[in-house]
């Protein structure tokens, strides 16, 4: 039976960061099973997406197909994709990772499809008419002015991940989700440190993948990393 003492009151986000610093091991724990499932996730989506969407922006071909799967990866709950994969991968990590991985491929996908293919055309010819040829525009050319729009993929990906590997707790997953789902154990203070605390884990997140792609970008092409990419401006465009 839930008292007045869970009922929110303007203390509770006081009482949230008691509990957090009163149990700082609980905290540590869960936090880093999400960090191992979301890393995860996002190792295996990048393996998958970041490939085949900078070939097929090389080629110039598949934005049907790209823009499809990533539409229909986009409107398939990760709800639906671990009760469809429950008969075949059981209960536990393997089940979410699918999950998450199913959420992050299509912003991926899309990001790097669309970062190599608009790749300015007079900038590949010359390439080419110095003598280069196709692997070496893609690495030399392409993938360098393609990286900030490539790396925005990457990094709103991120945050969806983190934030969302808080489903696992309903799967036997573990993580921060454990928590926010066991106000009964934990109360509303519980409740929310631990949604605190997923949400510094995106900010952060997104925020480090952004010094890391400040940083691997060309100097022509280099901005201040900010706290949430500008999908609309990230498009690179061909210095002098």
């Amino acid at each position: 039976m839930t008292g007045l003492a869970d009922t929110f009151q303007p203390s509770t986000f006081v009482d949230a960061f008691r509990f957090i610093g009163d149990n700082g091991w609980l905290i540590w724990h869960k936090t880093v099973e999400q960090l191992v499932l979301s890393g995860s996730a996002m190792g295996v989506a990048i393996g998958i997406a970041i490939p085949l969407g900078v070939w097929l922006g090389h080629v110039h071909r598949g934005s049907f197909a790209a823009i499809n799967v990533s539409n229909v990866g986009r409107a398939l709950p990760s709800l639906a994709v671990i009760a469809i994969a429950l008969p075949f991968l059981g209960v536990g990590f393997w089940d979410v990772l699918l999950a998450l991985v199913v959420l992050a491929v299509p912003l991926m996908l899309t990001n790097a499809y669309v970062a190599v293919d608009e790749v300015d055309r007079d900038v590949v010819e010359a390439a080419r008419g110095m003598g280069m040829r196709g692997r070496d525009i893609l690495l030399r050319v392409e993938l360098p002015l393609a990286l900030p729009l490539l790396f925005a993929g990457i990094r709103t990906a991120a945050v969806y991940v983190v934030s969302t590997a808080t489903i696992a707790a309903i799967a036997g997953g573990g993580g921060l989700g454990d928590i926010i789902v066991n106000q009964a154990s934990y109360r509303l203070e519980g409740v929310i440190g631990a949604a605190i605390c997923v949400a510094a884990l995106a900010i952060l997140a997104d925020f480090l993948l952004g010094i890391v792609q400040y940083l691997v970008s060309p100097r022509g092409l280099r901005r201040r990393p900010a706290f949430e990419p500008d999908l609309a401006k990230a498009i690179p465009l061909p210095g002098p």
